[in-house]
């Protein structure tokens, strides 16, 4: 299972009628998630340039995309954004690998 970062704003219409009928969004899009073979560790509700933060496990890359993807589709949001979050073992794979690829910087 690969580890995301999803944040996510609310159309204008979106928080109108979240005010006229509170619901708690996170619990009813767990479903969806679910049924992409994923899990939802931790849903939150926050202010500044993100209504709603949480934190996803998916299968892979094409499921969390195919989920953003729904939700951006939807029109209920004005901003979905995604990020890959990798554990610190990831991270020093990743480091390792860097110092083999032989990349230069220009005017090196």
């Amino acid at each position: 299972m690969a580890t995301y970062l999803l944040e996510v704003s609310y159309t204008s219409a979106t928080l109108a009628a979240l005010v006229k009928n509170p619901q708690d969004r996170i619990q009813v899009v767990s479903k969806a998630v679910k049924k992409l073979g994923g899990k939802i560790q931790g849903g939150w509700f926050a202010f500044g340039d993100s209504d709603v933060i949480a934190i996803l496990d998916m299968p892979d890359n094409a499921s969390m995309a195919a989920f953003a993807l729904a939700i951006g589709a939807g029109g209920a949001c004005s901003k979905v954004k995604t990020t890959v979050l990798m554990s610190a073992g990831e991270a020093m794979s990743a480091m390792e690998k860097a110092s083999t690829t032989g990349y230069k910087p220009a005017g090196s």
